[in-house]
């Protein structure tokens, strides 16, 4: 049976965003296709962070080529980059390894099934993607627009005093986190075992010098 890993991102941690849809549709996806789905990757993080801050994107696109894993399945397009060429850089990555990339939202493959490229992937990708780039430039705007306006009006910017955790406040909240890695453990297999993110098991990490 062929083999494939699955890429999910979202950009908040917690109960406000979740990859579990993600990983559902496209696990029900693998399986109709006939898919053997080896590893399931994970990410919480902003959209706009570019791919190289995006630490299981580029676990998840060196273990399918280390493993010569068949096929990598997004959710869409924007997951594998933020921008167009961020975009067609992991495209090409893939590609060049001959493994396939499917995104269900956009219902794009880069090969078919008979193995033949797509040879219109790479521009359906740039259409979209310029018109993503669009579509944020506006949200931007939009709420900077909003920032002048609360500013204007005698708002004020910035946390609220004493919402920002203490460093010992932290260090209590995810001990078991900070055992776990103080033990030789991985940031991956941490995550598993405290059942929290990788985002949140490498910002732990990077904090408090593990």
């Amino acid at each position: 049976m062929a083999t494939a890993v699955i890429y999910a991102r979202v950009s908040s941690e917690g109960d406000r965003q979740s990859t579990s849809r993600q990983v559902a549709d496209l696990t029900e996806y693998a399986e109709r296709s006939g898919l053997e789905v080896v590893e399931v990757y994970e990410e919480h993080i902003s959209g706009a962070k570019r791919n190289e801050e995006r630490a299981v994107l580029t676990e998840c696109i060196n273990y399918a080529v280390s493993n010569k894993v068949d096929a990598v399945l997004f959710s869409e397009l924007s997951r594998c980059g933020r921008a167009v060429w961020e975009v067609l850089d992991t495209i090409r990555t893939l590609k060049d390894n001959g493994i396939n990339a499917h995104f269900q939202k956009e219902g794009l493959s880069l090969f078919s099934a008979d193995g033949k490229e797509n040879p219109y992937l790479a521009v359906m990708v740039s259409v979209l993607g310029v018109c993503s780039h669009i579509e944020l430039e506006n949200i931007t705007y939009r709420l900077n627009s909003g920032r002048v306006r609360y500013i204007a009006t005698g708002g004020k910017l910035g946390r609220k005093v004493g919402s920002v955790k203490s460093k010992e406040k932290k260090a209590d909240e995810y001990a078991k986190v900070i055992r776990s890695l103080k033990a030789g453990k991985s940031v991956r297999d941490t995550a598993k075992i405290c059942e929290v993110s990788v985002s949140t098991v490498q910002r732990v990490k990077k904090e408090f010098y593990l």
